[in-house]
């Protein structure tokens, strides 16, 4: 049987994009949609207000809820997935520590899978950049992220990731930008966010030391790639009990 999975924010790019991605699948099925206002189908999907999203669950019964949207919006259904007890794949990036705290307290309720990220080659570049940041001691770093021109929070989820991911394995602090008279500390990392046009993602680790530059990158060519990945979170979550569960999960299964 295929996973039954609603989405909340339908009506925006990457709603649109996991709508139109399940139908090229066999096993996933959405059957409803959540959107900040009645957006009626999209690809033959009902999308209703997610002010009703309490109702559209009971009615459409999914499985998994797949939301890409704005932490205020995801907050907003938080409460109907407990009640429901329909797990949440969130792809949405920007939440506040009161915003986590709530999705935490959710996972202790429903199955709950948070990513900044849910392209696989972006799991693959955090390994390697564990390993390069932790080979490659006392080389400066440098983290640059492009996105489209609607992006609003900044820098980017995944970029986000990725200093953690540095962090982990070297005791650095981020520098955003740099202007006027501003010398490099050797214990600083620089992070620097572009916005323009409808680039879909691009993300940039570079590791200059010794004389020699070492580029960690990663572009998405189609939002279908982030689409895709979370289809696959929502199969995976979906035969999985209440807790909090990564990316990395799905990858390694």
């Amino acid at each position: 049987m295929s996973t039954r999975v609603a989405v909340n924010g339908a009506a925006g790019r990457m709603g649109r994009t996991v709508i139109e991605t399940a139908g090229e699948r066999d096993d996933v099925e959405v059957v409803v949609g959540f959107h900040r206002t009645d957006a009626g189908e999209i690809d033959g999907v009902p999308v209703v207000d997610s002010g009703g999203a309490a109702d559209a669950l009971a009615e459409h019964d999914p499985d998994v809820v797949v939301d890409f949207s704005l932490p205020d919006a995801t907050l907003g259904i938080v409460d109907a997935c407990v009640e429901a007890d329909v797990g949440l794949v969130v792809g949405t990036t920007g939440f506040d520590d009161a915003g986590f705290d709530a999705l935490e307290a959710a996972s202790d309720e429903v199955p709950v899978l948070k990513a900044t990220n849910f392209s696989r080659g972006i799991q693959v570049l955090l390994r390697t950049v564990r390993e390069a940041v932790g080979a490659l001691d006392g080389y400066d770093l440098e983290l640059t992220e492009t996105h489209h021109n609607d992006k609003v929070d900044a820098p980017s989820g995944t970029a986000n990731t990725i200093l953690e991911t540095v962090q982990e394995q070297r005791d650095v602090e981020p520098v955003y930008g740099r202007e006027g008279h501003a010398p490099r500390d050797e214990d600083e990392i620089g992070v620097f966010a572009r916005r323009a046009g409808d680039i879909r993602g691009e993300h940039e680790l570079v590791l200059a030391g010794n004389d020699e530059v070492v580029s960690l990158s990663h572009r998405a060519e189609d939002r279908g790639v982030f689409a895709a990945g979370a289809l696959d979170a929502a199969v995976w979550l979906a035969d999985r009990g209440d807790g909090w569960h990564e990316f990395d999960d799905v990858i390694d299964d």
